[in-house]
């Protein structure tokens, strides 16, 4: 493997650590550890958010930048008489992504490692065979002989379960494989526009913030929006990419390493156009490359967010990623490298006159 530079080392820690929704603790200790240096100050809302607060004007808007620091996992629900392991999804999950792959159990213990199992195709009847296995009926195997010895290994009902993957950076070193880049790519761009900040001069106080439970209902952004009560909101996360076999401009016309998506809809929120509009003006003024999306399911951390107390100006700026929610997903440096540098240079403008015309145009 490529030897890692500064900022790759950040991503392997970020993607490495384990966190499912509501068991984030492991992911919020390494984004604290990378963001703390940035930071006036570190809070987290009752949850467990993480909030990095930044002060340039002490009187200027308040802007919030949301990763998510949950991933997509399983949470153990029962354990047999043989030791084989019954699950929960939590966040969403399609089931041919699923069988046969590694997983780690955390436990009070220590790690179990296991597999995802289920009946063998060969002793299914020919049309069972053609169909995809149901994830009700899926297991997972620990090489445990009986529900007692799984036990004394620590395993418990309500332990998470975590895609087990290897940070990879890809023979075109731009390339970077990973598991939880939903949504630590985020976390990352989160830490990264607050060192970006640093020693600058901004009009305004920069929250970064590293939300819990985004995958199972946007629940963090919601709590730690109402601890901020944000002016100005980001939601920064993956999008789909589009450039891979058999997906027309139609479905999804984003291609990795031609800029971040700028959202203008969502099945959460329909983007503020005044804040669309001026994010879109300063990187053309900046030749940052961008590109624009439309989703017509799923959402970001900004549809919690822009139902904030009185409503919050929000725009989700993510980042094109091919194989989201599920062991390994693939994305470009360029494009986050890019969704900071355009993040930053527009909270160097963001000052209170700014945001009010946004706002009230």
């Amino acid at each position: 493997m490529a030897k890692l530079d500064e900022t790759l080392t950040m991503l392997k820690d970020l993607t490495d650590a384990k966190g499912v929704p509501g068991n984030e603790r492991e992911a919020r200790d390494v984004m604290k550890k990378y963001i703390e240096p940035f930071a006036d100050e570190i809070t987290t809302d009752n949850l467990g958010s993480l909030i990095a607060k930044k002060v340039g004007d002490e009187n200027g808007p308040k802007i919030m930048v949301a990763g998510h620091l949950d991933e997509v996992g399983f949470m153990i629900t029962q354990i047999d008489d043989k030791g084989f392991l019954r699950f929960q999804t939590v966040g969403g999950w399609w089931s041919q992504v699923m069988l046969a792959q590694r997983v780690t159990i955390v436990t009070k213990k220590g790690d179990v490692t296991g597999v995802i199992g289920s009946k063998p195709p060969h002793i299914l009847p020919a049309e069972a065979r053609k169909k995809p296995v149901d994830i009700k009926d899926m297991f997972i195997d620990i090489g445990a002989s009986s529900r007692e010895e799984a036990q004394e290994w620590g395993v418990k009902p309500g332990d998470m379960v975590v895609p087990y993957f290897e940070f990879t950076v890809m023979n075109n070193e731009k390339m970077l494989l990973a598991k939880a880049w939903d949504n630590r790519i985020g976390c990352a761009i989160a830490i990264d526009v607050l060192k970006g900040l640093k020693g600058e001069n901004h009009p305004n106080v920069v929250y970064g913030v590293g939300t819990v439970q985004e995958e199972v209902g946007l629940r963090g952004a919601r709590t730690s929006a109402a601890k901020i009560n944000p002016d100005i909101a980001f939601g920064v996360d993956v999008g789909i990419a589009g450039d891979t076999p058999g997906i027309s401009e139609k479905e999804a016309q984003s291609k990795m390493g031609e800029g971040p998506q700028i959202i203008l809809y969502d099945a959460s929120m329909v983007s503020h156009k005044g804040l669309r509009d001026f994010v879109t003006d300063i990187a053309d003024e900046n030749n940052i490359p961008y590109q624009f999306d439309a989703i017509a399911g799923g959402g970001t951390d900004s549809g919690a967010i822009h139902l904030t107390a009185n409503g919050v100006p929000a725009l989700s700026i993510t980042i094109a990623t091919r194989y989201i929610h599920s062991h390994a997903a693939m994305l470009h440096r360029d494009d986050y490298e890019n969704a900071v540098k355009l993040i930053t240079e527009v909270i160097k403008r963001l000052d209170k006159d700014t945001v009010a015309k946004i706002t009230f145009d």
